[in-house]
């Protein structure tokens, strides 16, 4: 009678994260993945003092960073896309930063 149970509550949780995944169009541990990338990434530039870490969004899909946001200067830029670039895991950088002085 457990096994029945239990096979059931599998049958079910599987056609519950099925469509879920599929919406989204990455698996759970991809999530999971971009999720711990987003943070490093985010962790560099607040431990950084030549960036303004606050001002910058990190947004993670598939291992592609995308930052956007603003900085104060070029330099500001330049380090941000190069923590990011240096972030385990990350396969590519997009640049989407404004240079605001």
């Amino acid at each position: 009678m457990k096994q029945t149970s239990y096979g059931k509550s599998l049958v079910l949780a599987l056609a519950l994260l099925i469509p879920l995944t599929a919406a989204c169009g990455k698996t759970v541990g991809q999530a999971i993945d971009d999720t711990t990338i987003t943070t490093r990434v985010k962790t560099a530039m607040l431990n950084d003092p030549a960036v303004g870490g606050l001002r910058i969004d990190v947004d993670t899909f598939k291992g592609v960073v995308t930052l956007s946001g603003s900085v104060k200067s070029q330099a500001e830029k330049d380090t941000a896309i190069s923590l990011a670039r240096r972030t385990s895991g990350v396969t590519e950088v997009k640049d989407a930063l404004q240079i605001n002085p």
